[in-house]
């Protein structure tokens, strides 16, 4: 590689760093931010707490598992799901 090539493609190089470091910023940083918050609550879920799962159902935790949680929908209701199904807490 000649210099006068290095130099045609310097600022190729150059809007790519860029492009790469805007792009982690506003787009891959925020996400891990999320996730780690999202870890968090899962992790801090307590009996009683009410939810709002990724189908749109909003309950009460009832029993709290390893991977699972029991959520009590209604009185005599109540259904297992995959802590990962839990979006955010509902009194938010």
């Amino acid at each position: 590689m000649t210099s006068e090539s290095f130099q045609a493609m310097a600022p190729m190089l150059m809007f790519l760093v860029v492009a790469y470091g805007a792009m982690y910023l506003f787009i891959i940083r925020p996400q891990q931010r999320e996730q780690r918050k999202r870890a968090e609550m899962i992790k801090e879920l307590k009996k009683g707490d009410r939810i709002v799962t990724a189908g749109g159902l909003i309950g009460w935790v009832s029993t709290i598992k390893d991977d699972t949680i029991k959520l009590k929908l209604a009185d005599k209701l109540e259904v297992e799901l995959e802590k990962s199904a839990i979006v955010r807490l509902a009194n938010e």
